[in-house]
């Protein structure tokens, strides 16, 4: 469902009434049967109970609460069972209208299927609304049901449907529907006035409570990208979800790009959805994927991601995304447990200043000057922590054209030049190929060409061959690519010229065109394949502009070097957009530092001239001390001798 999901409807007056209704999103769910990978499951829970369809086996059961239950009873059946059999019911195309609309609509041969994104809005009529009980909010409910279905049928084919918008004719329907085949072209013309402003879709669908015999919906054939055909019309009678999601799926197929099956078209089964008349079935076939290919090839919508703002998540504490209003974001209970930084309502712990970031360390923000991100490559600039926040500045690098290694300019971030490129491809051996090679393979506009138009190749003009598909020599090995890869070599003179293949519609980049930034001659660089001189990339920021104390950003700002501020005065060096520069925190250590040198050494020769002023004066008192004779001790001697005979004569 779409973010900005709007219902319209009208007033008693007949004024258009716009609203943005709270929808609960968490409650459908897609799977499948255990055991049976082929089975489909679409189910919803938002009511309190199990409503949706069940796929197995080629059989489909559709469950729903009962009614007034108080043990939470359950109904579960089978669709199309002998009992419930209805009559026979088509789609409104026949095979020569069909035919027809396909005539002017090229073929495309050879295309695998990717992710696509298709936007629907749908239009309720009176009808539908009155068998509501008036009730929008059960209108609401009933076509996100089959929305639901519908996506879960366009899953296999990599297609998400997503719902867009819904109005609800509310007092009157603005033309009478009482005949399907003068329906359509008058729905395509309201639409057309005012509606598709309103609601931006891919296809719109009008959902019509009224029995139209044997044909129960009609469309435009292969109209996808066109927003004034891209409409059809469904005939919604009963209540049973799934056969109606089944008729809107094919309409959708119609639209698409898919003719009605005939007795060539094959899909496992007995039936298939684009079988002419209403079947139940759940598989498209091969004719089914070769319309729809053929259709996309030369389109340019349904292109996936969309702008993924558009697509609607429930914003919830606990999911692991920091969303409005909330601090951090620790996930489950169990991961908050483990989480000292943030707690599990989303509020950070005691004492953190943060819980994620790059400049958030042990639920702390980093310091100024703090590296948080490292250049990747040449054409690439470091990013610091400014002190306050827990975010890195956002990624800054050289503007394109700054000349980079191998002869080639920074592009986007990168320094690209073909003699890398096909080692990327090839290995550490390969080498971009003869000039000849280039030459001879991109101007025949098919694994060589230089893009795609119209969904034909573009062969490329004599200058722009070095801009076109990478051309490589000496492989050694062939190289495991991703799925769907093609690798191709050709001899030309003598000359083996080696390239890949790639198929439009992926969402993985194509490795094998010539990369923008690369050198395709004297001052000149691949864009988009053409060659171009590289003033086009120049902007107003220069060398000069910075004083040539350093070089410019994606930006257009100058990022200084050390000591240096932009523009061209003394500071402490980097950008504007990448955060303060680390000299400016190691200038300031270094003068803490010195002055701590100074200190310590003021001490020291503090200590040292106390220890020199106490020898000295130890000194002077020895040489104040008297000095005995050795005369005058031999008298002493004696004299204590003589004292000592006396005393024994006495005795």
């Amino acid at each position: 469902i779409s973010r900005h999901f709007r219902v319209f409807t009208y007033s008693d007056q007949g004024a258009l009434l716009e609203d943005q209704p709270f929808i609960q999103n968490d409650c459908y769910y897609h799977g499948y049967v255990e055991g049976d990978p082929e089975s489909l499951v679409a189910l919803s829970t938002c009511l309190g109970g199990f409503q949706g369809i069940l796929q197995t086996n080629d059989i489909v059961y559709e469950i729903q609460p009962k009614t007034l239950s108080t043990t939470v009873e359950h109904l579960l059946y089978r669709i199309k069972s002998e009992e419930t059999q209805l009559p026979p019911m088509k789609c409104g195309l026949t095979g020569e209208e069909i035919a027809r609309q396909l005539k002017f609509q090229s073929g495309y041969e050879g295309w695998w299927t990717h992710r696509r994104l298709l936007e629907l809005a749908v239009v309720v009529d009176h009808s539908r609304y009155l068998h509501h009980q008036s009730n929008t909010t059960g209108v609401q409910y009933e076509v996100l049901l089959v929305v639901n279905g519908v996506h879960d049928i366009y899953k296999p084919i990599d297609v998400d449907v997503v719902l867009m918008g819904l109005e609800v004719w509310t007092e009157k329907n603005p033309f009478p529907t009482d005949k399907v085949d003068a329906v359509l072209s008058p729905f395509c013309n309201w639409k057309k006035a005012g509606f598709n402003k309103r609601v931006p879709h891919d296809i719109a669908h009008l959902f019509v409570r009224h029995h139209y015999g044997e044909d129960v919906a009609l469309s435009f054939v292969g109209t996808i990208c066109n927003p004034d055909l891209n409409c059809a019309v469904d005939s919604f009678i009963n209540d049973d979800l799934y056969s109606f999601a089944y008729i809107v799926s094919h309409e959708i197929g119609h639209t698409l790009g898919m003719p009605h099956d005939d007795k060539t078209c094959t899909c496992g089964n007995s039936q298939c959805i684009m079988y002419g008349y209403e079947s139940g079935a759940t598989k498209f076939s091969n004719c089914s994927y070769a319309g729809f290919m053929n259709k996309i090839a030369s389109q340019n919508c349904l292109y996936f991601p969309s702008n993924t703002g558009k697509i609607f998540t429930l914003a919830r504490c606990g999911n692991n995304v920091i969303e409005e209003g909330e601090e951090c974001d620790c996930g489950a209970l169990h991961l908050c447990m483990k989480d000292p930084c943030c707690e599990s309502n989303c509020t950070l712990s005691a004492g953190a200043a943060c819980a994620f970031g790059l400049c958030c360390k042990d639920c702390q923000i980093l310091p100024t000057g703090e590296v948080c991100r490292q250049e990747e490559n040449e054409c690439d600039l470091p990013e610091w922590c400014n002190g306050t926040s827990y975010h890195c500045p956002e990624d800054v690098y050289l503007q394109n054209g700054m000349p980079c290694k191998g002869g080639g300019y920074c592009y986007e971030n990168r320094c690209n030049n073909r003699e890398q490129q096909c080692r990327n491809i090839f290995g550490k051996y390969a080498k971009s190929a003869n000039q000849r090679c280039y030459t001879e393979m991109n101007t025949r506009g098919d694994f060589g060409n230089c893009g795609l138009m119209n969904g034909g190749y573009i062969k490329c003009s004599i200058s722009d061959t070095l801009c076109g598909r990478i051309q490589c020599d000496n492989v050694i090995q062939i190289p495991l690519l991703r799925d769907h890869s093609t690798v191709h070599w050709t001899q030309i003179n003598g000359v083996t010229c080696w390239g890949t293949d790639y198929h439009f519609g992926m969402t993985d980049p194509d490795i094998g065109d010539v990369k923008d930034g690369t050198e395709c001659g004297a001052e000149h660089v691949c864009i988009t394949g053409k060659c171009v001189h590289r003033s086009l990339l120049v902007n107003n920021c220069s060398l000069k502009t910075c004083n040539l104390k350093g070089v410019c950003n994606n930006r257009q700002h100058c990022h200084c070097n050390s000591e240096w501020d932009p523009p061209f005065w003394v500071g402490h060096g980097g950008s504007i957009d990448s955060g303060p520069h680390p000299w400016g925190k190691r200038k300031k250590m270094g003068q803490r530092t010195n002055y701590m040198l100074l200190l310590w050494f003021i001490n020291f020769m503090l200590l040292c001239f106390l220890i020199l002023c106490f020898l000295a004066r130890k000194r002077r008192d020895e040489r104040k001390e008297p000095t005995v004779s050795p005369t005058h001790e031999y008298e002493e001697q004696n004299a204590k001798t003589l004292s000592t005979e006396n005393m024994q004569d006495v005795s």
